[in-house]
């Protein structure tokens, strides 16, 4: 296939699943090595942040999805009639923090860090689609373990968990500062809108004694 032809496929393909799409699965129906859907992807992304058109093209992982532009957020909800979602609180950025720098990981573990019990904000996040479970830890009990969704790589822009900022050093009370200062940043009113469901997370993990929200 042309490389046009390739670009207009895959534009298709995605415009008509919505939902995110493996790389590998487009390359088998077009008949093209995975490398070329990836480059035609990079293509139309590039073409629609650069023409500033209503929708942008993301990769999470291997998998690639259409979605609108998030500049246009606003007017989506008004049309759409939605209520804005509530933004994410203290415990959840920590949570998310925890489950994304330290996956998989179980609730029992983020409860070790956290210092508290959070069965709730675990469940908020599950529900949330920002993380998930993949599976049951070897032990009695057989604990369910979480990691982020691909929800979660959409919300923070990036393409995999390599590109997450490099968690702060917390064996020493600077990097604990540091952190702390990192997560009081995101519950500024200048952070507010990153902090909107689907949220974000702060540059590392807080071991501190929280209290559950």
């Amino acid at each position: 296939m042309e490389e046009l032809d390739i670009r207009s496929a895959v534009e298709s393909i995605l415009f008509a699943a919505g939902d995110p799409v493996p790389a590998a699965r487009i390359a088998i129906v077009l008949g093209v090595d995975v490398d070329r859907v990836f480059a035609a992807a990079d293509s139309l992304a590039g073409y629609y942040s650069f023409e500033r058109r209503g929708i942008r093209l993301v990769r999470m992982g291997e998998k690639l999805q259409l979605c609108s532009a998030p500049e246009y957020a606003l007017q989506i909800t008004q049309i759409m009639e939605t209520r804005k979602p509530p933004r994410l609180s203290h415990a959840a950025l920590e949570v998310l923090a925890i489950v994304a720098y330290f996956q998989p990981v179980t609730r029992v573990y983020i409860d070790q860090i956290r210092g508290v019990d959070s069965s709730y904000t675990v469940g908020v996040l599950t529900e949330r689609g920002l993380i998930e479970p993949c599976g049951k830890l070897d032990v009695p009990g057989r604990p369910t373990i979480y990691k982020t969704s691909d929800i979660f790589l959409r919300t923070m822009g990036i393409t995999n968990l390599e590109d997450l900022p490099q968690i702060p050093d917390l064996s020493s009370e600077e990097g604990l500062i540091q952190l702390q200062n990192q997560i009081d940043a995101l519950s500024s009113p200048e952070e507010a809108e990153q902090m909107v469901i689907p949220g974000t997370i702060p540059e590392g993990i807080q071991n501190s004694m929280s209290t559950e929200e």
